[in-house]
């Protein structure tokens, strides 16, 4: 079956987000509840557990997880997998993610740097050893997704929502490159004042942005494919920028051209999507809607 898109032009193939990922997106949900439970300690008992612990680092670990495992559940039913093919993926991703979830939690309310541990047990370096493993296998499990939506069958699904998806993968690519820097690095800071983790975590977030402005342009005029790739170009040239001044030691957060250059393209990509979000006219039937709402209250 077909669905029209908000011109009554451009068919749009009703393969849905979400869908039949009920189990994936639960345990991206589990993240954000033992990020509020972590919260919580913190909030009432500091984030610091002596000797390595930090329950506030558990806090981003566990959201940052969930809120990918959501994303992921969202694109999962485009990747042009078959059964088994989406069934092996779900159900290691999800295996992986819990391991992740209480080796980060449990290891930093005990008092441990799960990743890098110092002094620690016998036990405590066997879930070290096991989590750097099991962060290997989340990387390359996902790089066979990603190679999925860079088949010729997978953008014939929904083409405009499966090019800004390609677009994510090559920023989530970036991404897992950024981490494997930060474990070779021992940690996130390099050289004078660099930060590893802003590239890590722009990258992930790609797989948020890019998806929704391709949603969006599926309901758009002819330019649709011309602001995917707009947003998704900008995006990706904003996290080399931001690579090469991590690269050289440098803080992103300094008046420099490699800065500048990256807030431009963000700046750029932001102004796409917004240029997608009201050709939709998703506002214009949302605001019909209150005003109608308003009227019979009235």
């Amino acid at each position: 079956m077909m669905s029209q898109n908000a011109s009554g032009t451009n068919p749009i193939p009703t393969v849905r987000l979400f869908e039949g990922e009920k189990q994936l997106a639960l345990t991206g949900l589990f993240g954000f509840v033992l990020a509020v439970v972590c919260a919580v300690w913190v909030m009432l008992h500091g984030g610091t557990v002596p000797p390595n612990g930090d329950v506030s680092k558990a806090i981003s670990f566990n959201a940052a997880l969930g809120i990918f495992l959501l994303s992921t559940a969202a694109i999962l039913p485009l990747s042009g997998l078959g059964v088994r093919g989406k069934t092996f993926f779900r159900w290691t991703y999800i295996i992986l993610a819990l391991y992740s979830y209480g080796a980060e939690t449990v290891q930093n309310f005990r008092g441990v740097n799960p990743r890098f541990v110092e002094d620690g047990t016998s036990f405590d370096k066997a879930v070290g050893s096991i989590f750097a493993f099991v962060a290997l296998m989340l990387v390359l499990v996902y790089l066979f997704l990603a190679v999925q939506y860079f088949r010729k069958k997978t953008s014939k699904l929904r083409p405009d929502l499966v090019l800004g998806i390609r677009y994510a993968m090559i920023a989530v690519i970036l991404s897992f490159a950024a981490g494997i820097w930060i474990s070779v690095n021992q940690g996130r800071f390099v050289g004078v004042s660099g930060n590893i983790i802003w590239l890590h975590g722009l990258g992930f977030h790609a797989l948020q942005a890019m998806p929704i402005v391709a949603w969006l342009s599926e309901r758009t005029s002819p330019v649709r494919r011309t602001l995917i790739h707009l947003t998704g170009a900008a995006y990706l040239l904003g996290i080399l920028a931001i690579a090469w001044q991590t690269f050289l030691g440098q803080s992103i957060f300094e008046w420099s051209a490699l800065p500048l250059a990256a807030c431009g393209c963000f700046l750029t990509a932001l102004a796409a999507g917004g240029f997608a979000l009201r050709q939709s006219g998703l506002f214009s039937k949302s605001a019909r809607r209150l005003y109608a709402a308003s009227e019979r209250s009235g």
